[in-house]
């Protein structure tokens, strides 16, 4: 179970966030404002924050600066209406781990902050997976089919991630909907089907077989 400070000022999307975070198994804490946000970075008891730009009183881009200032890790996921290229640079190099414009899905946001926090708390090992020609950087979530970067939702990236882990292994649905999605859901949904055929889109159908009866498998194909 993850502390999660979610600083949002908008109510209706503040209690939303904090009650689908609960629902995944994390603890949330939700403010309203700059100033309160930093008075509980402060205390360094939270493995990431959700920080909206658009606060009352100081801008997210200055509270993320004064939390980077004070030497905090934690990651940082940036949720705002602010979608321009140039908000989004201000925040990527002011410090923040990623970026989400409103409005957002939140299994999208669930995803991206399993995988921050996986990778905050996860032991020293690979930051690149290979398998054939497909290549996955963790660290900078970008991933490349025969030297060709390819565009990945955070929740393709993490169903993609799960097969790298495992090439050549059978995965079935229940191991993947625990593995990717990691909360319960219904044992009779397509969903894995759906997200199986976009990375296919993506990455090219060869990559992924279908072991009838089973589940996928992630199939090596040489560059």
């Amino acid at each position: 179970m993850a502390q999660i400070l979610v600083v949002e000022d908008e109510p209706g999307i503040s209690s939303f966030v904090a009650k689908g975070l609960r629902a995944a198994g994390h603890q949330p804490t939700a403010v309203a404002t700059g100033r309160e946000a930093l008075a509980h970075a402060h205390t360094g008891g939270y493995d990431l924050m959700v920080l909206d730009i658009g606060l009352p009183d100081l801008d997210g881009f200055e509270v993320l600066r004064r939390v980077r200032g004070q030497g905090s890790t934690m990651p940082v996921i940036i949720l705002t209406a602010r979608s321009s290229v140039d908000d989004t640079v201000a925040g990527l190099e002011g410090g923040a781990d990623d970026y989400m414009p409103k409005p957002f899905r939140f299994d999208e946001l669930l995803a991206r902050i399993r995988l921050r926090l996986r990778t905050e708390t996860a032991p020293p090992g690979p930051t690149v997976l290979t398998c054939g020609d497909l290549v996955l950087d963790l660290l900078g979530r970008q991933v490349t089919v025969g030297g060709t970067t390819i565009e990945l939702s955070a929740r393709e990236l993490a169903l993609l991630e799960a097969f790298m882990q495992h090439p050549g292994q059978v995965l079935s649905r229940e191991q993947l909907l625990s593995r990717v999605w990691g909360y319960d859901f219904d044992p009779g949904s397509n969903v894995v089907d759906v997200y199986v055929r976009y990375l296919r889109r993506k990455i090219g159908a060869g990559h992924v077989a279908t072991v009838r009866g089973l589940g996928y498998r992630l199939v090596a194909l040489p560059g």
